[in-house]
């Protein structure tokens, strides 16, 4: 049977914290073949349930513990709750990770620890009574404001590289997810029913036909220029764009826009899409299925994060007091 997760003890340099020096460590190094080949299978048979950015990301995370328990020469299957106390705990006090990036990982772990309780491997969890962080209900990141995403816009379309317009409208007046937007092939694009739509694929798998508006069919028209195959989007080598490379971009064209901004990153685009909507009137319904959300708690949240500090009561106070004076 061949394994296609094989990379397990994949070399990874990590920051000891209970010694202060950068070391590199495998899993390998601790544990015996008969034990690493019994935590290889049932990391698999986790990964397995998943695929597509789910298990990429869920690879990525389940790795990090890995590195983490091989630092401390500790054999996964044998962690016990203790020991993920610790691993919270290292993550928020060492790393100083936000909130929901340790519930996540946190989550990822006992996701595998339950899968091994249902394979047989380990009688019970360690991280069932694991207490996690509080994830804020508000999302602390905000959109660009109008004038912000229009100097994006402008700084896109004047930009000497065609794919920084695209990658902004893709992101801003489509509100694709960058995973999205970077997977695009010039085969994506097509007719249906009269208009020019794009076909997207999404989370889990789905496909759905978004339609172009104008502005964007030339953004993308002028990106793809006379090429008849391959992504959509390109680096400076010419290679498929990835997220790394496009929040490069961002930042570089947020810098000729000529605003400041403490972290600018793709998904900021994709909450501009959201808040612009709600902010013109749209309905909440209507503004959910554009940004393909599945829970409407979800667009909700981009809602409540954009207008939390328009909305304070110090200006509404504000505002009462001048209109008696």
């Amino acid at each position: 049977m061949r394994v296609w997760w094989t990379e397990v003890a994949v070399e990874v340099e990590l920051v000891s914290a209970h010694r202060g020096v950068m070391t590199t460590t495998t899993i390998t190094q601790i544990l015996p073949p008969i034990h690493y080949d019994r935590l290889r299978m049932a990391a698999a048979a986790y990964l397995a349930r998943y695929k597509g950015q789910t298990r990429v990301h869920s690879e990525s995370d389940l790795r990090y513990f890995f590195c983490w328990c091989a630092d401390r020469d500790l054999d996964p299957l044998d962690a016990s709750r203790p020991h993920l106390e610790l691993y919270v705990r290292w993550m928020q006090e060492h790393r100083h990770y936000a909130a929901s990036t340790v519930s996540r990982r946190i989550a990822v772990v006992a996701g595998f620890y339950r899968t091994c309780v249902i394979d047989g491997v380990l009688e019970h969890s360690p991280a069932e009574y694991v207490r996690r962080p509080n994830v804020p209900a508000q999302s602390p990141t905000l959109g660009l404001s109008h004038l912000q995403f229009e100097a994006m816009l402008a700084a896109g379309r004047d930009s000497s590289n065609d794919f920084d317009f695209a990658l902004v409208c893709l992101l801003g007046l489509l509100g694709l997810r960058i995973f999205e937007a970077c997977g695009l092939d010039v085969s994506d694009l097509g007719e249906e029913h009269g208009h020019r739509v794009l076909r997207v694929l999404g989370k889990g798998h789905k496909i759905v036909q978004v339609p172009l508006p104008p502005a964007v069919g030339r953004a993308i028209d002028r990106a793809i220029g006379s090429r008849t195959s391959g992504p959509i989007l390109l680096n400076t080598r010419g290679n498929r764009m990835d997220r790394h490379a496009a929040t490069r971009r961002l930042r570089r064209l947020q810098k000729q826009a000529g605003f400041s901004l403490k972290r600018m990153h793709p998904h900021m685009l994709r909450h501009t899409f959201v808040t612009t909507m709600l902010d013109a009137g749209v309905d909440l319904r209507d503004t959910q299925i554009a940004a393909r959300h599945a829970d409407p708690r979800t667009t909700m949240r981009y809602d409540r994060a954009r207008n939390t500090l328009d909305r304070h009561p110090n200006y509404i106070l504000a505002a009462y007091m001048s209109s008696g004076t």
